[in-house]
């Protein structure tokens, strides 16, 4: 059973940045492909970026592509979400996601309770 827990979050202005981290309980986890999902209030959980178990692949839905980066260290058994020029729209609970590979939601096996992301404009 693999844990997630995500971090960094907060309240920023629009154009500012943050880091997101999702740590792992275990190293299997290098294993894993790796997703950040996030969701608005009253809208449904959309995918965000994803990355592959090795970190040669990474994935990016078009309202974050060129502003946001997925990586990942093995050795820390953690993936970040670097996200600049942060806009209103990007405000949501953001959850990491583990799974076989990178696909849709339902590819993933393991979350994380979220964190949340606040842009003020």
């Amino acid at each position: 059973q693999v844990q997630l827990v995500e971090s960094g979050g907060g309240l920023v202005q629009a154009g500012g940045s943050l880091r997101l981290s999702c740590s792992a309980s275990e190293r299997t986890v290098s294993n894993y492909a790796i997703a950040w999902f996030r969701q608005a209030p009253g809208k449904e959980r959309e995918f965000v970026a994803a990355i592959s178990s090795t970190g040669s692949r990474t994935y990016y839905s078009d309202p974050v592509k060129g502003r946001f980066t997925i990586s990942r260290d093995n050795a820390k058994n953690t993936v970040y979400l670097q996200m600049n020029n942060l806009k209103s729209e990007d405000t949501g609970v953001y959850y990491c996601a583990a799974g076989p590979i990178a696909g849709p939601q339902y590819a993933y096996n393991y979350w994380g309770q979220g964190t949340q992301v606040t842009v003020s404009s």
